[in-house]
C-alpha cells in the first residue's frame, strides 16, 4: 500500500481474550488507508500467535516480535518503521467505533494539524458483560494559535483529554523532527504527550467519541496496585508545573487545575496503600500516609485546589487537618467500594 494515512502502532502483552475485538475495530474503519504495526512484546500468551494470523489475511498488517520490554519499548520500536501521515497509538484490549480514523483524518487535512484530538468512552467492567459507561468530550474547537491552545489546555487536561495518546491523531513529521519518543517508565503515555504540546501549534478538538477504554481489567495496567504509586504522581506533578512554567501560564485557573488534579491523585495513593493487595503492615500504611499529608506539595496543593463536589470536598478534611487516623480509614473505605462495588466506585470517580 502506497498511500499509508494512518500508521497504527499497538503493543500487545497478554491480551488474548481481547485483541480480537480490537483488531476486528480497524478491519470495520471506513478509512481503509491504514497500517497496523502490532508488536508482541514477548507475550506468554496466544496474543502474538492471533496477531499473525491476522497479518496472514491482511497485508496492512505488521507483526514485530521482540522480548519482553514493556510499552514503551514496544511503541518505539515500531515508530522508525511507520509510513503513515499520521500516527495512532492504540490498546491491544481496547476497541474503536467504525468512523474514527476518517473523520479525524479528515479534520487533520482540513486544518493542517500537527495534533488532532477527541472525546472517548471509558467502559468500567463490573461483570464479564456489564458495565458503567462514561462519556469525556468537550465541545469541538480548531485552536487558531499556539496560544489559543495553550490558554485552553486546562480545560482539556481536566476532562482528561490531554493524557492518554489513544483518542489523538499525531502527525508523523512532527514526532520524527522533534524526536518524540516514550520514555522507560510505566504510565509512559502522559511523559510522550507532555512532549508532544510542549510546542505544538496547530491542534484540533472534536468533540466527537471514538475510542472505547476498557477499565478494571484485573491484569491491565490501570487496576494495578503499584508500591511507587506516590512517587509517580509526584513526578507527574513536576512535569505540569514545569510545562506551565515554559508556557508562561502560570494564571489562577491553570493552577488550580493543576494542583486540584494533584490532590486527588493523593487521595488515589492513600486508597493504594490503604488496598488489601498492599503487603505493608497498618502501622507502616500509617506511616506512609502521614507522609504524603504532611509533603510540601500536598500542603502547597491543598491551598491552590477548589473541588467541584462537595463529595471531594469532604474526602479532603482529614488531609486538611493532617488526620492520619482518619484519613487511613477514608482510605479504607474507599477501597472497600472499589474492592466489592466497582460500578458505584466508577460512577464516584467519574462525578468527583
Amino acid at each position: 500500500m502506497d498511500d499509508v494515512k494512518i500508521s497504527v502502532i499497538m503493543p500487545v502483552y497478554k491480551v488474548e481474550k481481547f485483541i480480537r475485538k480490537c483488531i476486528d475495530s480497524l478491519l470495520a474503519q471506513t478509512l481503509t488507508e491504514w497500517e497496523l504495526i502490532a508488536v508482541d512484546d514477548g507475550s506468554p500468551d496466544n496474543s502474538g500467535v492471533i496477531c499473525d494470523e491476522y497479518a496472514a489475511k491482511d497485508s496492512r498488517i505488521t507483526v514485530i516480535h521482540k522480548k519482553n520490554g514493556g510499552a514503551p519499548s514496544a511503541r518505539n520500536a515500531a515508530i522508525p518503521k511507520a509510513r503513515g501521515e499520521y500516527l495512532y497509538f492504540m490498546d491491544s484490549d481496547d476497541w474503536a467505533e467504525s468512523n474514527m480514523f476518517e473523520e479525524m483524518y479528515s479534520l487533520a487535512k482540513k486544518h493542517n494539524a500537527q495534533l488532532v484530538v477527541s472525546g472517548y468512552y471509558i467502559e468500567t467492567y463490573f461483570s464479564e458483560t456489564k458495565f458503567y459507561l462514561q462519556e469525556q468530550s468537550l465541545p469541538s474547537r480548531v485552536f487558531e494559535t499556539q496560544k489559543d491552545f495553550r490558554d485552553y489546555a486546562y480545560k482539556m487536561f481536566d476532562k482528561n483529554l490531554l493524557y492518554a495518546p489513544w483518542n489523538k491523531l499525531f502527525l508523523r513529521s512532527y514526532v520524527i523532527d522533534n524526536e518524540i519518543t516514550f520514555k522507560n517508565t510505566f504510565w509512559d503515555d502522559f511523559p510522550f504527550n507532555l512532549d508532544v504540546i510542549k510546542d505544538v501549534e496547530r491542534v484540533v478538538l472534536t468533540e466527537n467519541k471514538y475510542y472505547h477504554f476498557m477499565r478494571a481489567r484485573k491484569e491491565s495496567e490501570t487496576a494495578k496496585y503499584r508500591p511507587d504509586m506516590y512517587k509517580k504522581r509526584e513526578e507527574e506533578h513536576v512535569w505540569m508545573l514545569t510545562l506551565y512554567k515554559y508556557w508562561g501560564h502560570e494564571d489562577a485557573k491553570s493552577l488550580e487545575m493543576i494542583h486540584r488534579r494533584y490532590i486527588e491523585r493523593v487521595v488515589g495513593c492513600i486508597e493504594n496503600v490503604t488496598n488489601e493487595a498492599c503487603t505493608f503492615s497498618v502501622k507502616e500504611k500509617k506511616a506512609q500516609i502521614k507522609m504524603m499529608i504532611n509533603a510540601k506539595p500536598t500542603r502547597i496543593a491543598l491551598k491552590y485546589a477548589k473541588p467541584n463536589t462537595l463529595m471531594m470536598k469532604l474526602m479532603l478534611i482529614p488531609i486538611r487537618i493532617r488526620s492520619t487516623e482518619i484519613t487511613y480509614l477514608e482510605g479504607k473505605l474507599i477501597s472497600s467500594v472499589k474492592d466489592g462495588n466497582i460500578k458505584l466506585f466508577a460512577k464516584l470517580k467519574a462525578n468527583r
